[in-house]
């Protein structure tokens, strides 16, 4: 199948006459009888709705934790008591429990 070939100009000129006749249509149509201006109806203004504030992330506190094998927290230490947390680790992993492991976790400091 062939395509016509439109022209931009040849579009703008319809779209133009059309914006005019519309035009020419609500000032005809404004005037009633005895020359009087009919009055549209206004729209109701809508509501914005209030923007909340955005809320700050929370301060988070990093720790080391030791977890079992089932990734259940057993201990928590302070950041820079990385030692005695691997050192727990071990001491729970030894005698044929299931072993232990030391993993960063992060907690939220309540202000």
């Amino acid at each position: 199948m062939a395509r016509k070939v439109v022209n931009r100009k040849e579009l703008r000129a319809e779209n133009d006459a059309a914006e005019a006749k519309e035009k020419a249509a609500e000032v005809a149509g404004e005037e009633g009888e005895g020359g009087k201006k009919k009055g549209k109806a206004k729209k109701p203004a809508v509501k914005r709705k209030s923007r909340a504030k955005s809320t700050e992330p929370a301060r988070k506190m990093l720790f080391w934790g030791v977890y079992n094998q089932s990734l259940k927290r057993v201990a928590k230490y302070d950041f820079t008591q990385k030692k005695a947390a691997e050192a727990k680790a071990a001491e729970l992993s030894t005698g044929g429990k299931s072993p232990h492991f030391v993993q960063k976790c992060k907690e939220e400091i309540e202000s």
